[in-house]
């Protein structure tokens, strides 16, 4: 088992940050648009569209722009050549048409034959794209999480008010009919008061292979594909694509990969704004060893005041909870509903007797909202607009700071932290007894035990809260800099 190896990174990132913050390299900036670009789109123009990032995402993007809403992918930008290449093969075997192919994401930006980014690059690049291509009077769909961290996702928003852009976040849920009608079901009443939701990401993850400095792949730019990370010369995993969501420089764990669909779900059905009053969050990355750092199992509790937003994250073989291993649970005084599947939710009474049930949707219909939205130039029509992809996104970075700053920890100091709340200490014993079943021994091994953070706005207060402030934010690789929030 790795506790944790995020304590290792941090020792490790000192001394590579602080040279990646000596480069003399000057950070690069997007050329405002001009005022002509802003105007209300034709609804009868062809949209132009960049697809950012060419990996397994990638294929989603495709499907939702060629073809579709008088689309065409005119562009597709990738530092892994053949990633790119293919996903050009793809659009012109269906189009006829090839795309132009860029291997760095600013190339993109200075094309002014480009009205929309549709970002799906890894976690780390998804702030910079999106800034640059606002910046550059381009409207922006992003995948999820929006950011790397929290104050990147503040910073997006910002740029799309500043640049009057649409900026949609790649959260499906939020347009798929079973999914609204649900939580537009709960809101209203439907359920009875709700004071408690519980977003579940149970998704079995395999080991990822031996820590090590594995050679970059001879086809991938790779100082592009770092971007805003750290500098290196190898590949710290086995297999360069995808893996990267479980090593902190790059990804943010499955709370923020799988997970975030979840937690933006759980936070738009509790009807909450903002970040909560606090955040407590304890786990680890069991049963296995390898180039991991992110927790593998994790519990995130937090606090709206009154309400409570409650966040499971297994990767080891599990059982469902009450139907569901990848939704959402919203307790009522009156009674349940269950998200099932992102087109899929059931009602309940108090004894868990179904009594209605919401189907519908396609993943395709959010790019189609995106597109309708473009047009009309009219931000309340999208169904994900940024605001609420930065919030939800931060609610899982708040969790993993939480996480990342815990200590090792035994049941009986886990029960001593959580008491005084019974959901708290059930929903712990339970994870216990699924790691149990999965051979972890905790009178053996230990997880690690957060800090409670408080918060006031988008920052830390109290106790911890100046040890906890430089994780809402991070070092970056210039020219590859996120900008602050007065220079976007």
């Amino acid at each position: 088992m790795s506790l944790h190896s995020n304590f290792q990174r941090r020792d490790f990132l000192k001394g590579t940050l602080a040279a990646s913050a000596a480069a003399s390299l000057p950070a690069f900036v997007a050329t405002p648009a001009g005022a002509a670009n802003f105007a209300k789109q034709d609804v009868n123009s062809t949209l132009r569209v960049a697809i950012i990032g060419c990996g397994g995402r990638s294929s989603a993007h495709l499907s939702g722009w060629v073809g579709r809403n008088n689309s065409e992918v005119v562009a597709v930008v990738d530092p892994d050549e053949a990633k790119a290449q293919s996903r050009a093969d793809a659009v012109h075997k269906k189009t006829g048409k090839r795309p132009v192919v860029y291997d760095n994401v600013r190339s993109a930006v200075d094309d002014d034959g480009i009205d929309i980014f549709s970002i799906a690059t890894p976690n780390h690049w998804h702030a910079l794209g999106a800034i640059w291509g606002l910046q550059a009077g381009k409207d922006v769909y992003v995948e999820k999480p929006v950011s790397h961290n929290v104050s990147e996702g503040r910073r997006i928003v910002q740029a799309a008010r500043k640049y009057d852009r649409l900026c949609q976040f790649g959260a499906q849920c939020r347009t798929m009919k079973g999914s609204r009608d649900m939580v537009q079901f709960v809101l209203g009443g439907g359920i009875g008061e709700v004071k408690m939701a519980r977003g579940l990401c149970f998704k079995p993850r395999g080991a990822i292979g031996k820590a090590g400095q594995y050679p970059v792949p001879e086809n991938v730019n790779y100082s592009e594909w770092l971007g805003p990370a750290p500098e290196l010369d190898y590949v710290p995993r086995p297999r360069f694509h995808y893996d990267w969501h479980w090593q902190w420089a790059y990804g943010n764990g499955d709370l923020g990969n799988q997970g975030i669909h979840q937690m933006d779900v759980a936070r738009w059905g509790l009807g909450v704004d903002g970040l909560g009053e606090s955040v407590i969050s304890y786990g680890g990355r069991l049963g296995y060893e390898d180039a991991g750092e992110t927790a593998n199992t994790q519990v995130s509790i937090h606090s709206y005041g009154d309400k409570k937003l409650v966040f499971e994250t297994r990767g080891l073989k599990t059982d469902a909870l009450h139907g569901s291993k990848i939704g959402v649970i919203f307790y009522g005084s009156e009674g349940y509903a269950v998200q099932k599947s992102y087109g899929h939710s059931d009602i309940y009474d108090l004894d868990w007797k179904k009594t209605k049930e919401f189907k519908g949707g396609n993943t395709n219909d959010h790019f189609d909202n995106f597109a309708e939205a473009v047009r009309s130039r009219n931000v309340s029509d999208l169904n994900g607009e940024i605001e609420d992809g930065h919030l939800s996104s931060a609610l899982c970075h708040l969790g993993n700071i939480s996480y990342q700053m815990g200590a090792p920890a035994s049941v009986s100091d886990l029960k001593s932290s959580l008491a005084g709340n019974e959901d708290n200490i059930e929903t712990l014993e339970r994870t216990v007894e699924h790691l149990k079943k999965n051979g972890v021994d905790l009178s053996k091994t230990k997880v690690a035990l957060g800090p409670k953070l408080h918060l006031e706005g988008e920052t830390f207060v109290g106790e911890r809260a100046e040890e906890a402030k430089p994780h809402l934010t991070r070092e970056y690789r210039a020219p590859f800099i996120v900008p602050e929030a007065k220079d976007v």
